[in-house]
Formats: C-alpha cells, sequence, structure tokens
C-alpha cells in the first residue's frame, strides 16, 4: 500500500494552564524542542502571546535562539509573529538576524495576532489586524528580497529607502509562512505573495471542522490571479495529535488536560460557552476526537486518521502536531518517540528500502535457502562425512505490489 509523503513538524503555542512556575514551563518547552530534534522531527514553531495567562512566550525569535543553541538539525519558525504588533521593518532585520544564528535554519511564520487582549494594549482595532497584516507583509517581503530600497508610509508604520545590511543565510531567501483558521484572508495572502500556507485544521470546540478543500482554493484562486505558484508541498496542517500504545490509555492519559484546556482555556479565557455546547464534564477528550479536534490513538490508528485527514484535505506537505500540556511531560514525551517510531516512517519514506529489501528476499527465499543447504551439505561430503537431511523450504511468497 503506497501511503502519500508527509513530513513531521511541532507547533508549540506553547499553551500552558496556569498555576506552574512560568519560568520552568519556559525551560520545559525549549528542553521539548531539544527532544523533537533528537527524535527526528523536521521543524517546530513558536508562537507569540501577550495576555491571558495561557501563552507564555512574548518573544518567539528569542526562543528559537535559545533552542538554536541546544539543537542540530530542527528548523525553527516563529508560529506566528503577529505582524500588526510590530514595525515591519524590526520583523525583517531579527528574523534576518536569526537566520544568520542559526546557520539557515529559520523560518518565518506570519498572522495577524489571535488574542483581543494582545491587540486592546497595543491600541490596535482587531477590524484593522487583517489589512495591517497584508500593508505590513508587503514591507517584510520586500525587505528579505534584498532587490531594492523599501519605502512605503501607512497610518501606523513609515519606511523610507530601507534595506537590510544582512541578506538570508541561504541564496534561495527565508521561508515564509502565513497562518490561517478559517476566514479566506490569510490563504489569499498566501497565493497572493507565494508563501506556504500554515492550516489549523482542528474546529474549536463545538465548531465544525474547516473546509480544508476550500480553504486551499482560496490560495490556488490567488495565485493563478497574481501570477504566482503555491505547492500542497509546504501546505502545513496544524492537528492536536496523540499516541499511546491502545486508544483506551491515550484517552485516559489526556483526560483531565483535554478537560482543563477545554474549559480553562476555551471557556474561562477565550470565553466559550462549553456548558451550553452539552458536554459531559469528565468527558471533553471524546467530544475532542468526535468532532476532529484532536487525533488520538495507537499507532496504527492515528495512521490511519492522518492518512483519512490528507484525503479529505486534497493533500498536503507536512503535519504539524500540537497540544496544549493535555498529558503529563512523560506521556507527551512518550507520545512524539511512539509518533516518530511507528506513525512518520508510514508516510516519510524512510521504510520503503526496508520493505522493498524484505519482499524481495522473501520472493526468492526457496531460490536463496535451496542454494544453502546445498553449500551447506557440500561441506560435508566434500569431508567425507554424509550429510545430514535438512527440511524443504517453503515456497516463495508472492511479491507485494
Amino acid at each position: 500500500m503506497t501511503r502519500p509523503h508527509i513530513g513531521f513538524g511541532a507547533f508549540l503555542s506553547p499553551l500552558h494552564p496556569p498555576g506552574e512556575n512560568p519560568t520552568l514551563q519556559m525551560w520545559r518547552d525549549l528542553e521539548l524542542v531539544e527532544w523533537l530534534d533528537q527524535l527526528g522531527f523536521a521543524e517546530a514553531w513558536v508562537g507569540e502571546h501577550h495576555s491571558g495567562g495561557w501563552g507564555t512566550i512574548g518573544s518567539p525569535e528569542i526562543f528559537l535562539a535559545a533552542a538554536a543553541e541546544r539543537t542540530r538539525h530542527i528548523k525553527l519558525g516563529t508560529g506566528v509573529t503577529s505582524l500588526p504588533y510590530h514595525h515591519p521593518f524590526m520583523v525583517a532585520s531579527r528574523i534576518v538576524q536569526l537566520d544568520h544564528m542559526t546557520r539557515g535554519r529559520v523560518m518565518l511564520g506570519v498572522g495577524a495576532g489571535s488574542s483581543p487582549g494582545d491587540a486592546h494594549m497595543l491600541g490596535i482595532a482587531p477590524g484593522e489586524q487583517r489589512r495591517m497584516t497584508g500593508e505590513s507583509l508587503e514591507v517584510v517581503l520586500g525587505l528579505l528580497a534584498g532587490r531594492a530600497p523599501v519605502t512605503r508610509e501607512t497610518d501606523w508604520f513609515t519606511v523610507r529607502d530601507a534595506r537590510l545590511q544582512h541578506r538570508p543565510y541561504h541564496r534561495e531567501g527565508i521561508e515564509v509562512a502565513i497562518s490561517s483558521a478559517a476566514s479566506p484572508h490569510s490563504m489569499q495572502l498566501a497565493g497572493r505573495h507565494g508563501l506556504s500556507p500554515l492550516s489549523f485544521a482542528s474546529p474549536r470546540p463545538g465548531g465544525t471542522a474547516p473546509d480544508l478543500r476550500r480553504q486551499w482554493a482560496y490560495a490556488q484562486e490567488a495565485a493563478e490571479a497574481n501570477g504566482t505558484t503555491v505547492s500542497r508541498d509546504d501546505w502545513r496542517l496544524v492537528v492536536n495529535v496523540y499516541v499511546a500504545e491502545s486508544r483506551q490509555r491515550a484517552m485516559e492519559d489526556l483526560r483531565a488536560g483535554a478537560a482543563a484546556w477545554m474549559r480553562g482555556y476555551f471557556g474561562d479565557i477565550v470565553g466559550l460557552p462549553v456548558d451550553a455546547l452539552g458536554i459531559e464534564p469528565g468527558r471533553e477528550i471524546e467530544a475532542l476526537v468526535k468532532s476532529g479536534a484532536a487525533i488520538v490513538g495507537s499507532p496504527e490508528e492515528v495512521t490511519e486518521s492522518i492518512e483519512n485527514l490528507h484525503a479529505s484535505s486534497g493533500g498536503f506537505g507536512k503535519l504539524l502536531v500540537t497540544g496544549a500540556d493535555w498529558a503529563s511531560r512523560e506521556n507527551a514525551r512518550r507520545s512524539l518517540e511512539l509518533l516518530a517510531r511507528y506513525v512518520a516512517p508510514q508516510f516519510d519514506g524512510s521504510l520503503r528500502g526496508f520493505e522493498d529489501s524484505r519482499d524481495w528476499v522473501v520472493s526468492h527465499r526457496t531460490e536463496f535457502v535451496t542454494q544453502a543447504i546445498g553449500a551447506f551439505q557440500k561441506a560435508f561430503t566434500d569431508s567425507g562425512v554424509a550429510a545430514p537431511q535438512l527440511p524443504v523450504p517453503v515456497p516463495d511468497a508472492p511479491r507485494s505490489l
């Protein structure tokens, strides 16, 4: 059976339930990125939050600089830098510096910002955030391209003859991704500028799953209208994923944490009327799995769910797994290890050579074993000793398609 090729990474907001030492939370997040690197995950994205008590990283660039010193291979992305919160020149300047500090391992993820509290403190009207994102993005991309000085004046920033002293570390530049939830705006920006879309595939509690095929169509239509290209290979989907030895074990591992997240974060902070959704207390994780907000189960079950997601979306290039302290530290690390050991190899092509070699040996085993038996018996007869009788080999198995 041929499965789609999918790369794996992690999207860490990160969100943590209040009540823990925030300094130690940051150290645990750095430790988690180290673990992802050791397991061979391709990338890790870290977000920006300034209010609400759950999102603990205010500067993903500072966090990723520290993470880069602890890791060797994993690519590191801002997930995301909220463009309306920053002058675009500083966004471009910081990410290029980080690009050099990581020797080209950095990615710039951008978005409009998702926290009303953050926007309020900065004096930004929610209705202006998408416009501001588009204006900033044009300047950031122009600065990263470095082809000409950038001059632009808006009601919230000005750049005059702006250029960066550093150029991106690699000649092909820095990959820029833009986050998308449900509206067409970000996917259209991705298509207009030829960026990598980063879509949240999990619905909010009580909501419906986003129409991912329609989301991709927004990007494709905008690309065609603007003479650019977008590729599904560059499309990342963000999903809550948890793997355990069995589905029952996985559900029990997540039960308390999922309830705290749904009622503490979405209920108390976001203001979602969780009780009105008819979700039975203590069975929040069942509701999340049923709605498609989480992929949970054994390696085989998670593999099947990822295949189904790939088919229903029309295809994507990378799956970014996320979570919000739903499981204990030890169980979360174990889940990522099981994902890396048993699920990711089903999609990343690393097993193909072994499977082909196994099938080849099995399909020729009669020939190989017969030759080996003959050589073994000849060793006896050449020594003048009667050769023992050995069992006849099992016939060759049919070759796999």
